[in-house]
């Protein structure tokens, strides 16, 4: 003889996600939780990449990445004056490429003058930046040692990024006297 297996009787979706609903687990937030997560606060701003500062930030950054690659490994003094000054800014750059894309400074409730210390950030760059090119050049023109091509193409670079630290320090400045800060535009 066979035992008879008992079927349970088809529900209709509508019941099946009543259950489903009462299985699921239910989250509480505190009070003072967002339940939109942690980063709710982060927001893509890829426009500021479009206009002018923007793009000079991204070729600060292609510049860095090329200064950087062409003068490794540092074999003469200057180059490593050369290098520490490119990794530096690159690293800063970076910072600020952040900053910006991830609207970083909008969100920050900081009495920081953003605008100003930006612009304070990068006129040193561009001092640095054009000391280190010079330098870079001065070590290695004269010589016919192995890598010189490369690290004279390291100055140029290093001559075309302090042009675009000055192209970026040149729109700060005209933000700075327009007034511009992110946290009173809010």
């Amino acid at each position: 003889m066979m035992a008879e297996t008992q079927v349970p009787p088809a529900q209709t979706v509508p019941q099946q996600q009543q259950q489903q609903a009462a299985q699921q687990a239910s989250v509480k937030t505190d009070p003072g939780q967002n339940p939109g997560g942690s980063l709710h606060w982060l927001q893509f701003n890829v426009a500021y990449f479009l206009g002018p500062p923007g793009i000079l930030k991204l070729v600060q950054v292609l510049f860095g990445i090329i200064c950087m690659a062409c003068a490794s490994p540092a074999r003469k003094d200057g180059t490593h004056w050369f290098l520490f000054v490119a990794v530096t800014a690159f690293i800063a750059t970076l910072v600020w490429v952040f900053l910006y894309l991830l609207s970083i400074r909008e969100a920050l409730k900081l009495p920081i003058n953003w605008t100003l210390t930006e612009f304070a950030n990068y006129v040193v760059f561009t001092v640095l930046y054009v000391i280190a090119f010079i330098v870079q050049l001065s070590v290695w023109s004269p010589t016919s040692d192995y890598g010189r091509a490369a690290n004279i193409a390291a100055g140029v670079f290093g001559l075309f990024n302090s042009l675009a630290y000055a192209g970026s320090t040149y729109f700060l400045y005209l933000d700075w006297q327009a007034g511009v800060n992110p946290q009173q535009q809010q």
